[in-house]
């Protein structure tokens, strides 16, 4: 009874009707009898009973789960007492009574019971074609796996009969519970596997099971993750036991098996993969997903563990070679035919993807030679071949010169033994990596001009090579592209003259071929890619995209194309028929002339247009003009919509890019994706791969006003857009040096020299008008591109930008730099923004390379300004660095959005690389470039006010320029460096275009430029300085003069010399900017102070040589400017406030200057009206009468006034001081007053006057000139009337004119005062002079002067040679502008005047005149044949004649005539 009522208890129900588990019966039971000694024993043995009649083992396993209840563990179960109610031990317990019972050992009983429970646990809810557990499934496999490992621990699981019962329901078997075992290490794959009695059965289930995996770790749920962890630890497992290394022959048939089966594993998933792509079937397929799946199974995680073996690289070698010889049935005419197609964007991503995965453990080198032992022994796939080749070249930037140098070898050798297979090999290599674009390898028409187009190829060995050589070119010929035949044809072989015929037969053959193809040499388009072997395009399709690419070349090189040019030459029926007719479309002309006008009257003038189409063209042009454009009623027009979907594949390459970015996972990929959209701008744009005969020399931009056509605009936006999404993107997973080198390649394949005049004006258009305005992203985006711009500068050209940027060339860097101003607050804000963001960026991405790196990809000018700004706006800068200053990592701070600015300045200036870098000489911000950067500042609109403005120009100069010493740039505690440091600067800056308010007057650029005011103010404050010092500074001895004469002096010495009218310009600014300086400082620089002396004078030496060598030759009229003039005077009296005797000192002073310096009292003479009030005030301080030399000035002003006055009496005899001052005084007392009155005052003169006269007559000469050169500086009256009456005057007196003619540099006394008051130039146009006024003489009595002759020959031969030289050309420029000097200015007709009156008057000259003719004219007497053969044949009919005496030289004029 008890039995069946144990049997009852045990199948009762529960309340829900549900039948109860054994621990739940055991529960009731407990609570409803008490334990006591003799029931416990009752109990026991009615349960022993109870199992051993119904105890069922694998229900047990599935049912026992986790600890048992603390109710069911009494004392009574001593055998569970150890183990704390362990599960297992119940089980394994059972496991023993039941194997006890039935006679057979406990092990194989419990194989057999947990091997049906795993089969029973597969089999519930399973998929037909799944290979995961559920979760229900899993959870109760882990607990039955947890008590697989207690019976293994305890030796009651034999994993032999276990492995051989799992076989046995194969078909139900899971492939998860399979994996479990191993994890969980119940029984490892390997062992599972080679229990198996048949191997290829084990391999077919583990291939089915395997794509069934793959196919679920590319769907999307949510134990997605379980599979590819399975996937990835079967890989590791089969690579590592397939591609073991062999132990040695001893090893038996079972150690083989695993290799065998993993092998065949491996061989067989493969090709499911190879089958797919070959099928072609649809990404959402099956076949598709478990391709792809299993290629994403060789991960660098999948293997990270087994990296240290040689395994992986062995697999990765022996799979690259099954792909590279699977199905071989291409020909290799059907590989020349299609390997267009098979490109690195063509080729499918799954197959690339394979490709990039097998190269993670394989070098270039490795990869190339593979390629090559392939190819040599075996017969090959030509399409998985090339496109291995194009991933090989994509993906590796090294890997060009490793390609190329196989290819040199191979090469090589198919011309030593004639191989034609090596011979193939090498053009199908180098085609296919042609077409991935120059960026990666050089385009096939350069490879092939320089394997064959010199006679350094390997074909000018012997005719045998030759003849190789074009026979299999002919070979080739049925099967090529067009552009391959046009390219031997334009870029032919290399021949010797006699085997000519070996290539005019191949050119025969492939000029039919072209023809059939319809693809003749002569229509071919200047820009067509002759490397890209694409299609054929209509010659009127290409012409279009020629002419647009030519008019972009013109825009950005200002010149016509090479490329055009040749075709005028070389392809004329092509330029003719197409291009020009192309170019010429007739249009509704622009306003202002656009590029392609521009272009079209460059061709013009260039003679490359026919007259007749140009004509037509003009024509058409003005009938488009007069009538409305066709369809604008219907709004005809280009549809914005056909640009958009042209650029929809570039849009949508950049966005899987940017996928990419966003995902850690697809890192390996990005290069490969950047090639894709390499290749889809290319598409974009219409372009080929070869765009490098394109390509322009260098760029030429306007920085002020950058232009780019819509399209180009378009396109750039879009990448520069992309760049900076990707850029964040990647930055928000790894600092810039764990990015890879997907940046680098994205820069050099989508900023080629195509592209890159237009992306650098959008760059130009976005940092130097924009910059204010980007956001933090584009800012750093921008800022990386810059860098990576920067480290291919060797690779690109250079930039002409045009004002405000230097006029020579600029690297990108430096362009870049250019684009940087700090004018303004807002300036300098996004100034500071960039710098930091692009050296940050460089100096993180390139932390780990050598300093080169920095260098090439910074520009020195950048982390200058970088330095300047954060200086300016943070004082804490300004301190020593504390020890803990060295940040991290410079990135991190600008990878958080929003960035704060001044954070990571800060951070950047404190880095210790940062630091370190500015100890190199040629970025440290030195004391000059300080100067330089703080000009740019306007104040008006600067961050800073003015008290802190003061406050860092004290700090900049005085705190940490001056005490510095000069290796840091710095003054080394001189102030007198600084200065003149600051001079240079000021000086600098006031003649480049970045000074924003250069004045046209250039006399006011200091004063109107308000950027300068304070550091003028500077300058004056330290020239105070230095005169509140010493009297002889330190290391200046008191012969030195001032400082500033000596910065001038090596300014002058610098520039360019030359008598041409751009040097003159040059001069004359440099020289008024300085002028500018010194009216700027204290008047005391001019003239130094006396010794301690009395008779002492001040020192002005340097003052007078700069008037004498530079201000006299830009002086007007015989006089400087009013400003310098009341300057000089100025620091004079001061000078003499430091004397003993003030009276004494300014009448040494002015007595020196009669004869140093005379152009100084002329000036004083000229301005006496202006200059008497402040003199006479300033010298009342002295309580002394006026020194006599000024008196004498006064006096001189008076005679003058007097001279002319109609009331005054008879001037005096005696003149106030030397004659040539009163002359002076009398010549600035006309040009105010007037001619009127100076008949009679020449009337009225008493006394032997000549020296008055001849100086009035020089200095009214000198108007004359001024009066031809410069119209509006003559004076009121007519320069030549005053000529004409002193020389009446003159003539009256019997006095000669003719010595002024002669001054020679030699002159002393009187002579050599005038050339110091007259500029070079004038001096050497004293010719003209000469000729103009002798329309005021009298013939007769001029030839009867035996000096005249010799005068008039010599002023003829110098207007000679100052016509050729063309200095007379601004003669006949001022005498078109002015009626007044009209038909006196032709330089042409004076020259013929001059030679007509020297003809007519030789005859009637006196026999006297002739002397030393012969001498004359032996220098310079070739220029007019004629008339020297007239003055020798007279001075020979004279010979016999006695020759009387040459006058002697007067006391002024030299002996020595000086070349003008």
């Amino acid at each position: 009874m008890s039995g069946s009522s144990s049997r009852g208890s045990a199948t009762d129900l529960g309340p829900r009707g549900c039948k109860r588990t054994w621990a739940e019966l055991l529960v009731g039971r407990v609570r409803k009898q008490k334990p006591g000694a003799e029931r416990g024993q009752q109990i026991r043995a009615a349960a022993v009973q109870l199992l051993r009649r119904h105890l069922n083992l694998g229900h047990l396993l599935l049912e026992v789960g986790g600890p048992l209840p603390a109710k069911l563990r009494p004392s009574a179960w001593p055998d569970l007492q150890s183990d704390h109610g362990d599960p297992g031990a119940l089980v394994g317990s059972a496991l023993r009574e039941q194997a006890s019972r039935l006679g057979v050992p406990v092990a194989v009983l419990a194989s057999q019971t947990v091997a049906s429970g795993i089969v029973q646990i597969c089999e519930a809810h399973a998929e037909p074609s799944g290979v995961l557990l559920d979760p229900e499934q899993r959870k109760k496999l882990s607990s039955l796996l947890a008590i697989t490992g207690h019976l293994l621990e305890h030796s009651m699981l034999s994993r032999l009969s276990f492995c051989q019962e799992l076989w046995k329901a194969q078909d139900s078997l899971l492939l998860e519970a399979v994996w479990r075992l191993h994890v969980q290490n119940i029984v490892n794959l390997q062992e599972l596997l080679e229990s198996h009695e048949d191997t290829q059965a084990v391999v077919a289930w583990l291939v089915r099971n395997l794509r069934c995996l793959c196919e679920q770790t590319e769907e999307s749920c949510p134990h997605s993750d379980i599979a590819r962890s399975m996937l990835s630890d079967f890989v590791q497992m089969l690579v590592l036991r397939g591609f073991q290394k062999n132990s040695g022959p001893g090893r038996n048939a079972e150690a083989e098996r695993m290799p065998q089966v993993a092998a065949a594993v491996l061989r067989r998933m493969l090709l499911v993969a190879l089958e797919a792509l070959a099928d072609g079937v649809q990404e959402e397929s099956s076949a598709h997903k478990a391709a792809r799946g299993w290629v994403s199974g060789f991960s660098g995680h999948t293997f990270c563990s087994i990296i240290s073996t040689d395994s992986p690289k062995r697999f990765f070698r022996h799979m690259l070679t099954q792909i590279l010889t699977h199905q071989p049935v291409l020909k290799v005419s059907d590989a020349v035919r299609m390997q267009r197609e098979w490109s690195f964007a063509r080729t499918p991503p799954l197959l690339t993807g394979l490709y990039r995965r097998l190269f993670v453990l394989l070098s270039p080198e490795e990869l190339v030679g593979h390629l090559q032992d392939v190819l040599e022994t075996h017969e090959v796939n030509w399409q998985h071949v090339l496109s291995c080749v194009s991933t090989v070249v994509v993906c590796f930037p090294g890997a060009q010169p490793l390609v190329t140098d196989w290819v040199a070898r191979l090469l090589a050798r198919a011309f030593e033994s004639f191989d034609l297979d090596s011979m193939v090999t090498v053009f199908l290599v180098v085609r296919q990596a042609a077409l991935e674009g120059p960026s990666v390898f050089p385009p096939y028409a350069d490879w092939f001009q320089a394997a064959f187009g010199s006679t350094r190829g390997h074909h000018c060995g012997s005719k045998k090579a030759l003849v190789f050589l074009f026979k299999f070119l002919s070979d080739l010929v049925p099967f090529e592209a067009p552009r391959y035949l046009q390219v031997h044809i334009l870029h032919p072989p290399l021949v010797p003259s006699k085997y000519r015929s070996l290539l005019t037969d191949y050119i025969s053959l492939a000029k039919t071929r072209l023809a059939d193809l319809k693809a003749s040499v002569d229509n071919m388009g200047l820009y067509e890619d002759v490397s890209s072997a694409g299609d054929v395009t209509e010659p009127h399709s290409q012409a279009a995209q020629d002419v647009e690419k030519a008019i972009q070349v013109f825009e950005h090189t200002g010149r016509i194309p090479v490329a055009v040019m040749e075709a005028s030459i070389f392809r004329r029926s092509y330029y003719v028929s197409h291009f020009l007719t192309a170019l010429l479309t007739p249009r509704v002309l622009p306003s202002t002339p656009d590029s392609r006008a521009a272009f079209i009257e460059s061709l013009r003038r260039a003679d490359k247009i026919p007259l007749s189409l140009y004509s037509t063209y003009c024509q058409a042009c003005s009938a488009a003009d007069k009538k409305p454009p066709a369809g604008a009623a219907l709004g005809a027009g280009a549809d914005p919509g056909c640009a958009e979907d042209s650029l929809a594949p570039l849009t949508a390459a950049l966005g899987e890019l940017r996928a990419a970015m966003a995902d850690p996972t697809q890192h390996d990929a990005l290069s490969a994706q950047v090639a894709v959209v390499a290749e889809r701008l290319s598409s974009a744009l219409g372009l080929g791969e070869d765009d490098s005969s394109s390509a322009a020399s260098k760029i030429q931009l306007s920085v002020l006003a950058p232009r780019l056509e819509q399209r180009e605009q378009q396109v750039v936006d879009l990448l520069l857009t992309s760049f900076c999404q990707s850029l964040m993107a990647a930055s928000s997973f790894a600092p810039p040096d764990r990015q890879g080198s997907w940046a680098a390649r994205f820069v050099m394949a989508v900023c080629g020299r195509t592209l890159l005049p237009a992306v650098l004006s959008r760059l130009c258009q976005l940092l130097r008008h924009q910059g204010p305005g980007l956001r933090a992203s584009h800012l750093l985006g921008l800022a990386a591109l810059a860098t990576h711009l920067g480290e291919s500068r060797s690779a690109l050209p250079e930039v002409h930008a045009g004002p405000p940027a230097p006029a020579r060339g600029l690297s990108i860097p430096e362009f870049l730099d250019s684009l940087l101003t700090c004018g303004s607050k807002e300036s300098l804000l996004f100034c500071l923004k960039f710098c930091t963001a692009a050296i940050s960026y460089a100096l993180c991405k390139f932390s780990s390379q050598t300093r080169d790196a920095w260098y090439s990809c910074l520009s020195p000018g950048l982390v200058k300004k970088f330095q300047f700004v954060v200086l300016r706006l943070f004082s804490e800068a300004r301190g020593p660095l504390s020890a803990g200053d060295a940040a991290s990592l410079p990135w991190r701070p600008l990878c958080p959005l929003p960035v704060d600015w001044q954070r990571a300045a800060l951070c950047l200036w404190r880095h210790r690389t940062f630091q370190e870098l500015l100890k190199e000489e040629e970025f440290h911000l030195t004391y000059r470039d300080w100067v330089r950067l703080e000009l740019e500042v306007r104040p008006e609109v600067d961050s800073l006010s003015d008290a802190e403005r003061r406050d860092f120009h004290q700090w900049a100069i005085r705190e940490h320029y001056l005490p510095a010493p000069s290796a840091a740039g710095g003054c080394d505690g001189d102030l007198e460096t600084a200065c003149a440091v600051l001079v240079h600067g000021l000086m600098d800056f006031c003649q480049s275009s970045r000074s924003y308010n250069h004045s046209e007057n250039s006399d006011l650029v200091l004063g109107g430029y308000t950027g300068n005011r304070d550091m003028v103010s500077r300058l004056q404050e330290m020239v105070a300085d230095l005169a509140q010092g010493p009297a002889v500074p330190h290391g200046r001895t008191a012969s030195r003069g001032h400082f500033l004469f000596q910065v001038l002096r090596s300014r002058l010495r610098a520039l360019a010399g030359g008598q041409d009218l751009a040097s003159h310009l040059r001069r004359q600014q440099e020289l008024l900017l300085y002028k500018g300086i010194l009216l700027g400082l204290p008047a005391s620089v001019l003239v130094g102070s006396p010794q301690a002396e009395p008779s002492a004078t001040p020192d002005c030496a340097e003052f007078f040589q700069l008037v004498n060598s530079e201000l006299r030759n830009f002086s007007h009229g015989g006089a400087l400017t009013h400003d310098i003039t009341v300057h000089f005077f100025r620091g004079l009296l001061h000078a003499c406030s430091w004397s003993r005797d003030p009276s004494l000192a300014a009448d040494l002073t002015l007595t020196a200057c009669q004869t140093e310096c005379p152009l100084v009292l002329t000036s004083a003479l000229l301005w006496w009206p202006r200059l008497e009030p402040e003199v006479h005030c300033q010298w009342r301080c002295f309580q002394m009468p006026l020194p006599r030399e000024l008196q004498r000035l006064r006096e001189a002003s008076r005679f003058a006034s007097s001279f002319l006055s109609p009331d005054a009496e008879s001037p005096d005899a005696v003149l106030p001081g030397p004659a040539w001052v009163s002359a002076a005084a009398l010549h600035f007392a006309i040009q105010r007053a007037g001619k009127g009155s100076l008949r009679r005052g020449l009337e009225r003169l008493r006394g032997p006057q000549e020296q008055l006269l001849l100086v009035l007559l020089f200095l009214s000469s000198l108007g004359l000139l001024s009066q031809h050169l410069t119209p509006r500086a003559a004076g009121s009256p007519a320069a030549l009337d005053v000529c004409a009456e002193v020389l009446g005057c003159l003539g009256r007196r019997k006095v000669s004119w003719l010595p002024l003619f002669q001054l020679t540099d030699t002159a002393t006394g009187l002579g050599r005062v005038l050339l110091r008051l007259a500029p070079d130039r004038h001096i050497r146009l004293l010719p003209v002079v000469f000729y103009s006024l002798l329309s005021c003489c009298e013939e007769d009595t001029l030839v009867q002067d035996a000096a005249f002759l010799h005068v008039a020959v010599d002023m003829y031969l110098k207007l000679l040679r100052l016509f050729v030289a063309g200095e007379t050309g601004a003669l006949s420029t001022s005498a078109r502008r002015s009626q007044e000097l009209q038909g006196q200015g032709d330089p042409v007709g004076l020259v013929t005047r001059a030679r007509l009156f020297l003809l007519r008057s030789v005859p009637r000259c006196p026999t006297q005149s002739f002397s030393h003719m012969a001498e004359l004219l032996a220098s310079h007497g070739g220029c007019d044949p004629e008339l020297s053969a007239a003055l020798l044949s007279r001075q020979q009919a004279t010979a016999d004649a006695a020759s009387p005496r040459s006058p002697a030289p007067s006391d002024w004029a030299g002996t020595r005539t000086a070349p003008p």
